[in-house]
């Protein structure tokens, strides 16, 4: 078997996997940006909204930072992977980019 892999045929967001005559390209983590293989320890950077964390990306809770996030009166933020969204508190609606009582 050839190693197709030793020239990097796959694309920045992709990793080479070799097979048996051939290989594939598979996605790499979506805490990569670029990879050598799968899983997030395999980045060879992290994505925006993740950071190194013991030789792997992990996502950084943007809503556990001092400083807050969500500045809206009666809104608070919500942690997503490799992000955050600002919603309404409970018993709130948003009504033009501002949180109304309901």
């Amino acid at each position: 078997d050839l190693d197709e892999c030793v020239t990097s045929p796959c694309k920045d967001h992709l990793y080479c996997l070799n097979t048996d005559g051939s290989y594939s390209c598979k996605a790499c983590d979506v805490s990569c940006v670029g990879c050598t293989g799968e899983g997030a320890d395999k980045c060879k950077t992290c994505a925006s909204g993740y950071t190194k964390e013991e030789e792997k990306c992990t996502d950084i809770d943007e809503c556990n930072h001092p400083e807050k996030v969500c500045e809206k009166e009666n809104q608070h933020c919500v942690n997503t992977a490799g992000s955050y969204k600002c919603v309404c508190s409970e018993g709130f609606e948003d009504k033009d980019g501002t949180c109304v009582q309901t």
